[in-house]
């Protein structure tokens, strides 16, 4: 069975999109439309911005939902998963990419979490720390036992796990991950700690944007990285999608179950190959590529 995973943020890279545009015309109308809705000309800073533009929230998103969702459209006759699942930011992509939302209201959605994101951001100072070389439950443990707000938000694969809190309550959980045999316990350059407690109003500001949004039943199942099972009911969809932002990412967990229900080739679609890079730590025994672009169109 084809699963079809798609990346989140921290996967942009200067000038992406650029060949989806320049090879295609279903994609020159998706870029454009995609101008229209945002009320900015994201394409400018995708195509021909530096890494600093692209770090921006409300551009960095939104950009790497563009890039997936376009190439999955884009594929045409050649895409055809059997399921699918997006890390964090991701699962928009993915959400759109089976047929639960439209092209637009998947870009309204992820502008709207954007913006949120960066509001809570700016509430209170924040951050998150990558940790390597520690199991689980020792994370967890240490997590729990630091003074101040700080949880594991990222289950990314084996070894490998994102810390997310208060700075005061991450730094002093680094040290102590360091002392229980981490490889590494190292804080992130990001704006916020995604996937906590902290993020709460943003929580509350996007699920009222969900829940006026129309989801449809989808083409397959979606993993989402709450439940970490398959789904396929629009109202659970909708109630993992809201809790998204404070719960954590549970990818490791999400890729096992898949491959239990019988994936057997993960194809990446959007820009970068981190995902890829994770499969290969979760599992050896399946394969993982990225999506390949069709030939150019006749201009």
């Amino acid at each position: 069975m084809n699963a079809y995973i798609f990346p989140g943020q921290g996967a942009q890279f200067t000038g992406m999109g650029l060949d989806l545009f320049e090879g295609s015309h279903q994609a020159q109308d998706l870029f454009l439309k995609a101008n229209d809705i945002l009320d900015f000309t994201i394409t400018d800073v995708m195509f021909e911005g530096d890494a600093e533009a692209l770090k921006q929230t409300k551009v960095t998103q939104p950009a790497i939902f563009l890039h997936s969702v376009i190439l999955s459209k884009v594929l045409g006759e050649s895409f055809k998963p059997d399921m699918v699942a997006g890390h964090s930011l991701g699962e928009l992509s993915a959400l759109v990419a089976n047929g639960t939302l439209t092209f637009e209201d998947g870009l309204r959605l992820v502008s709207k979490r954007a913006m949120a994101m960066q509001k809570a951001c700016e509430i209170q100072p924040s951050t998150m720390a990558a940790v390597l070389g520690l199991e689980d439950n020792i994370v967890q443990e240490v997590c729990e036992s630091t003074p101040g707000i700080v949880v594991a938000a990222n289950y990314n694969c084996p070894g490998q796990l994102v810390i997310s809190g208060e700075v005061n309550a991450i730094e002093a959980a680094c040290e102590t991950m360091k002392e229980k045999g981490a490889r590494r316990a190292l804080v992130l350059p990001v704006g916020g700690a995604f996937h906590s407690p902290l993020m709460e109003p943003a929580r509350e500001e996007l699920a009222a944007a969900i829940e006026n949004t129309l989801f449809e039943k989808p083409n397959c199942p979606i993993y989402q990285n709450v439940s970490t099972t398959a789904v396929t009911d629009p109202t659970e969809i909708k109630k993992n999608l809201m809790a998204q932002l404070t719960a954590p990412v549970k990818w490791t967990q999400s890729v096992q179950q898949m491959i239990v229900d019988g994936a057997t080739h993960f194809t990446e679609v959007g820009p970068g190959k981190v995902l890829q890079g994770l499969m290969r730590k979760i599992n050896r025994e399946v394969t993982a590529s990225g999506a390949t672009l069709p030939e150019k169109e006749n201009k």
